[in-house]
């Protein structure tokens, strides 16, 4: 995968290694380039004429290179044919390499200095300046057109980057301002495209949640008519009457909106992560059996213990054991807990039911679903499996619905032995 660290340090040492090239070039261009055959000719006859003969002392040669030194500010020196000295001004020099060419670089002393050879074989050696520098306007420009290009190779990697993040602000822009299907395109495998990639299944699951809530708002309101519509209509039909039986059908109307507007508050606080209530040690098996103890069916399994909120766990337990009564056709229920590994347990909740078709196994979570054939009266209003589902996840596990050998159906609670 290629990083976004590895493309700026491959981009920094690229830029490097082409100003080094450029700058080897430069400095052999204008260093090396001026020094014609013809320039160097021309000095070493200047050099040539001003010297005294070959074979003069050295006290001549000495008031000659004083002489024509004058006023540089260079370390001097004058080398015979075989590179023994015959003068110098300033501090001692490297000797010429005498067996090489007539010009060079040479620094036997660790001093670097210039040799160029004379007319009659004797040598001049100059080393570097040893006052301040003067202003070198050609190398600067030389410095300036390097750095140029350089920024030059670089301005397309960095604007890159730079524009896909720019892209992914204006993302973030439309999101905040209300779009929820505002989405950035994915380019590339770094940084930048993971930080797209998460940005996208951010928007992906805050739409999704707005969609479910106003889902959940327009069923509700829909659910919540249909029994108030019936306690209406005979509480205006029978409002004098003594029957029994009408007493009991409203007394259950009233129950069941009691029952929904409970489950749409609780739907609406597990959807709150900032709503946390007490987590304590909870012995699962005894929960179980008390709500099995409700409707005469038994618990059985090993007592486990993990970290959670009693209150949601008994809810969860109690609206399968309830989804397992409603919709078993009279089969017993069977419950039972038990650990997996070492970190998970795991209650199940099975009756011999019909069942649940494959392709519905998903979709009765979702709420105020309803599997087709399902009565209004019998069925319930949806919520109970979805909440179900959330109160496990707010512990940091999952139920799912499995089919049971033999015929009908299993709800499977896996919870974390390990607090949430």
């Amino acid at each position: 995968m290629r990083r976004l660290y590895v493309q700026i340090f491959l981009t920094v040492v690229a830029a490097l290694l082409i100003f080094a090239l450029l700058a080897g070039f430069a400095w052999r261009l204008v260093g090396e380039s001026r020094w014609t055959a013809s320039t160097r000719e021309a000095v070493s006859e200047l050099i040539y004429a001003a010297l005294p003969p070959a074979d003069a002392p050295r006290a001549a040669h000495q008031a000659a290179l004083e002489r024509i030194a004058g006023k540089l500010r260079h370390d001097i020196a004058i080398f015979n044919a075989n590179g023994v000295p015959l003068a110098r001004l300033g501090r001692r020099l490297p000797a010429p390499d005498t067996a090489g060419s007539t010009h060079g670089w040479s620094s036997g002393s660790g001093r670097p200095a210039w040799s160029l050879r004379l007319p009659d074989g004797r040598w001049l050696v100059a080393s570097l300046h040893r006052g301040p520098r003067p202003p070198f306007v050609g190398l600067a420009v030389t410095l300036a057109l390097l750095a140029l290009g350089v920024a030059v190779g670089a301005f397309p990697v960095v604007r890159r980057l730079t524009r896909r993040l720019e892209r992914l602000r204006v993302g973030v822009d439309a999101l905040g301002a209300g779009d929820l299907s505002a989405r950035v395109p994915v380019e590339g495998r770094d940084e930048v495209a993971a930080l797209a990639e998460t940005f996208n299944r951010a928007a992906g699951q805050i739409e999704a949640l707005v969609a479910a809530h106003k889902k959940l708002l327009a069923n509700a309101s829909h659910e919540l008519r249909s029994p108030l519509a019936r306690i209406r209509m005979a509480i205006g039909m029978h409002a004098d009457t003594g029957d029994a039986k009408l007493r009991t059908e409203v007394e259950r109307d009233i129950a069941e909106l009691d029952a929904l507007i409970d489950e749409i508050l609780l739907s609406s606080r597990l959807d709150t992560p900032e709503t946390q209530t007490a987590v304590e040690e909870v012995d699962l098996l005894a929960l179980a059996a008390e709500e099995c103890a409700r409707i005469g069916a038994e618990a059985q399994g090993d007592p486990v213990t993990l970290q959670g909120e009693p209150r949601l766990l008994r809810r969860c337990l109690r609206n399968l054991i309830e989804n397992a009564r409603r919709h078993g056709a009279g089969s017993p229920i069977d419950v039972t807990v038990r650990r997996v590994g070492d970190s998970r347990v795991e209650a199940r909740v099975c009756d011999r039911g019909p069942g649940v078709p494959e392709s519905e196994r998903e979709r009765i979570f979702e709420p105020f679903y309803r599997m087709p054939g399902a009565s209004e009266r019998e069925g319930g209003v949806g919520l109970g499996l979805a909440l179900a589902r959330q109160i496990a996840r707010r512990h940091a596990g999952e139920v799912r619905c499995e089919d049971r050998e033999g015929g009908g159906s299993c709800f499977v609670v896996e919870l974390p032995a390990t607090a949430p």
